[in-house]
């Protein structure tokens, strides 16, 4: 049957829809300026008029992507944010991930939903640990990388040593598209590579955009005039330099994440944002085929499918409500629609679905594969699970991961203690932390990636339920997940350890280890069960 003129009409408007598309994370190491960069492409993109610092005072505006009241208050990311905007004829859909590492599975989880990253570099320091984390994992996803070289405002390293590093630390190879034009208090823009002209910097005020001031070709006598000879001939010299020592950006390379793109700015001064974001508009990838347990899901294809990569409670504390952060990836997105939710074998009536800037949120009336919707429910959607027209397709990708620190944790009001079991549920639907109930005690024990979940944890009880906790240390120090291909193994293996045995809240049982020797001796005794630190959320 060939199609007909309405169907390649709307198909051809998919793909239309498809090509605007462009949905990135920014990852860094803390305080290399991700959050005041995420701002500032805001800024640039017209979706805010007033850029707020992250650790603002009086009544200076807070960052837009720190919403919650511990971000707030420490002047940290601690949970991915999701910010959609217009610029040029394209949709951006940006998540601001969590840079510091303790809260780096929520940043594992987001990067399943992008299709690509900007990787933002401190230029005093250049790669440090957690950058590199979350640049395997990006590597993991063969997922394109855009380098963002920041703080050139101030003393920094030399930018050949900083693409050295690049080049040499994470095997990439490093295409300039910016150059800068010093440093510090000498810093004064930078030269565009591909468009061959200086962009200078005027000073001015931080919380808006900047004024720039072009200048054309390298030749021009202009670019003595504008910054003087001495740095004129230098800038010369660099830029021969880049482009004999430095491959030019190419597509190909770039979309298989061999290459980065290389920018060089001020988040904080508003300086290299424009360029930043040109680039992510003509370069970075529209949206990709996502990876199915049964198959590949392309975003032509007509029929809608997407999956949830993350739950928020509370966004709203006066409406206790849930959102759940589903990334499309195929076909178009209507209020309204009807989608098949393959977990429970149940079709759910999308009536409210929602766009983000931050905690700012507004109707979704139609959206496109790339896009990030939210979905409010009452604990019917869970992370990993998928949505589609009708088939049973489950996604996968989604990681979920052992913790690293166990606790067990009270109420200090024994009273309130079922008031606490919901608000640890609800928080582990959220993928907050994990939250385990012990087989023997019924304690709950909750395990995290680092000691700062545990402060963020207890303050969200506090203050979202009114439940004051205390955490306290367990005898166990290891959780992994047991499966084996007969269940009867793991019915077995449970009941001979049943001291030891504990359930996530999705009900999967879990062997809770005092140490390293216990685990590896529970494994020699139970060779058919598997003992996992990492489980799929395809569900």
């Amino acid at each position: 049957m060939r199609p007909t003129i309405d169907s390649r009409a709307a198909m051809n408007t998919l793909a239309e829809a498809v090509s605007r598309r462009r949905t990135f994370a920014i990852i860094s190491h803390p305080d290399a300026g991700k959050t005041t960069l995420t701002e500032k492409l805001l800024l640039y993109a017209g979706a805010i008029q007033l850029a707020g610092a992250v650790k603002a005072r009086g009544e200076a505006r807070r960052a837009r992507s720190d919403w919650m009241k511990v971000e707030r208050e420490r002047g940290i990311s601690v949970s991915a944010s999701v910010m959609t905007f217009e610029h040029e004829g394209n949709t951006f859909n940006l998540l601001d991930t969590p840079g510091h590492e303790d809260f780096s599975e929520d940043t594992y989880r987001t990067l399943t939903a992008v299709d690509s990253a900007v990787m933002v570099l401190d230029a005093a320091k250049g790669i440090e640990a957690q950058t590199r984390k979350l640049f395997e994992v990006c590597r993991l996803r063969d997922m394109p990388i855009t380098s963002f070289i920041n703080k050139l405002d101030r003393d920094v390293r030399d930018p050949f040593d900083l693409l050295d590093e690049i080049a040499d630390t994470l095997q990439l190879e490093v295409a300039p598209m910016t150059w800068p034009v010093g440093m510090g208090s000498s810093f004064q823009g930078s030269y565009d590579l591909i468009l061959d002209r200086l962009v200078l910097v005027a000073p001015g005020d931080r919380q808006r955009r900047a004024t720039e001031r072009i200048v054309p070709g390298l030749d021009s006598m202009e670019i003595d005039q504008a910054i003087g000879d001495g740095p004129a001939d230098r800038l010369r010299e660099e830029v021969e330099m880049v482009r004999e020592l430095c491959p030019p950006f190419d597509a190909a390379a770039f979309l298989a994440g061999n290459r980065t793109p290389v920018y060089f700015g001020s988040a904080l001064r508003s300086f290299g944002i424009g360029a930043l974001l040109d680039g992510l508009a003509r370069h970075a990838p529209a949206p990709r085929p996502q990876q199915a347990a049964e198959r590949t899901v392309a975003p032509g294809e007509d029929p809608v499918t997407g999956f949830v990569f993350k739950i928020q409670a509370n966004m709203d504390p006066k409406h206790r409500d849930r959102i759940a952060f589903v990334r499309l990836c195929s076909g178009r997105f209507h209020r309204g629609i009807r989608l098949f939710h393959p977990r429970s074998g149940r079709t759910l009536n999308i009536h409210n679905p929602v766009l983000f800037l931050a905690q700012d949120r507004e109707l979704a009336e139609e959206a496109w594969p790339g896009d990030i919707i939210g979905i409010p429910n009452h604990g019917n959607l869970r992370i990993g699970d998928a949505l589609s027209a009708g088939e049973p397709i489950r996604f996968v990708g989604v990681p979920s991961f052992a913790p690293e620190l166990l606790r067990r944790v009270r109420p200090e009001d024994p009273l309130r203690a079922k008031h606490l079991g919901r608000a640890l549920l609800q928080l582990a639907e959220e993928g907050v932390a994990q939250v385990f109930r012990t087989r023997e005690g019924n304690d709950w024990i909750v395990g995290v990636a680092g000691t700062l979940q545990f402060d963020v944890l207890a303050d969200r009880i506090r203050t979202e339920y009114e439940v004051p906790v205390r955490f306290e240390s367990t005898a166990m120090s290891l959780a992994r997940w047991i499966e084996a291909d007969d269940e009867r193994a793991v019915r077995d293996f449970v009941r001979r350890n049943e001291a030891k045995i504990a359930h996530d809240h999705n009900g999967a049982p879990l062997f809770l280890a005092a140490n390293r020797y216990w685990l590896d001796r529970a494994a020699e005794n139970a060779p058919n069960v598997r003992f996992l630190s990492t489980r799929e959320q395809a569900v």
